[in-house]
């Protein structure tokens, strides 16, 4: 196994243009990859407490969002375009707009994406997701900090970038004007989360 695998760290494969059909072709061999600008990245699993903010997030949404919104978790490819193709913690999909489901995943924008940071992914998900993701569209995305225990929304300007629209602290109420169904203690996403990880 690469150096890079065993630190954590996605590995780069530099071939100029990787597309979703390349992406397609490559067989099943029980790893997560993505491809952002047209690089493919092999990405490390996630660990125990990520898992359990993910699992978390979702019941929390389904409880509040599921008559209004089909609620969709990683690994499911998010299909933005031929060379953006990524696999986001969280999906959610209003049933309007189900058509983006397809066989071979969401082929669009999604209502809202979720990333949980994890210390290998911090500037891929804040920094380089977060333009992949404004520049096709997608009107929210947050961003969870498991070590700040934050939740930061972020929402889509009219010049076609995230600005921050609040940053919600363990205490906090998550509300969204966009996702009016959504209500829930920021807490209640680290219950289960292990103090040592």
């Amino acid at each position: 196994m690469p150096d890079d695998l065993t630190r954590g760290a996605p590995l780069y494969v530099r071939e100029e243009n990787f597309t979703y059909d390349k992406y397609a072709e490559i067989p099943d061999d029980g790893y997560r990859y993505e491809v952002l600008d047209g690089v493919l990245e092999l990405m490390s699993g996630p660990n125990a407490s990520h898992q359990t903010v993910s699992i978390e997030m979702a019941f929390l949404l389904k409880q509040t969002c599921n008559q209004q919104y089909l609620i969709l978790t990683a690994p499911l490819d998010v299909i933005l375009s031929p060379t953006n193709v990524l696999q986001p913690d969280l999906i959610m999909i209003h049933r309007s707009r189900t058509d983006i489901v397809t066989r071979r995943g969401i082929e669009g924008p999604p209502d809202l994406v979720v990333e949980v940071l994890s210390p290998h992914s911090r500037r891929r998900d804040k920094v380089k997701k977060s333009k992949t993701y404004a520049s096709h569209g997608i009107p929210e995305y947050w961003i969870v900090d498991i070590g700040s225990r934050t939740l930061e929304r972020l929402l889509l300007s009219d010049a076609g970038m995230y600005e921050i629209a609040d940053l919600f602290g363990e205490e906090d109420e998550v509300v969204s004007e966009r996702l009016p169904r959504v209500s829930f203690k920021t807490s209640a996403l680290f219950v289960d989360v292990f103090p040592n990880i």
